[in-house]
């Protein structure tokens, strides 16, 4: 996901993607140890949203950003 599209995401989703994200991330990082991988660049895409996530996230806590809220 770009970054662009991750702000418009309300901190809940974020959370949620987040640990969707890590448990991808470890199931690469298996598939990479047993040579089973077909595309090493994944593991660096994802640990990437992982840190733009986890960015966005704290922005939010130190209120640099305001989180936005899911419309009904």
């Amino acid at each position: 996901m770009k970054m662009e599209e991750l702000k418009g995401l309300p901190v809940e989703e974020l959370k949620l993607r987040l640990r969707d994200i890590e448990l991808e991330l470890s199931n690469l990082m298996f598939q990479h140890a047993t040579h089973q991988l077909d595309n090493p660049l994944k593991i660096r895409t994802t640990r990437r949203e992982i840190s733009q996530i986890k960015t966005l996230l704290r922005e939010y806590e130190l209120d640099i950003r305001k989180p936005k809220v899911k419309q009904v």
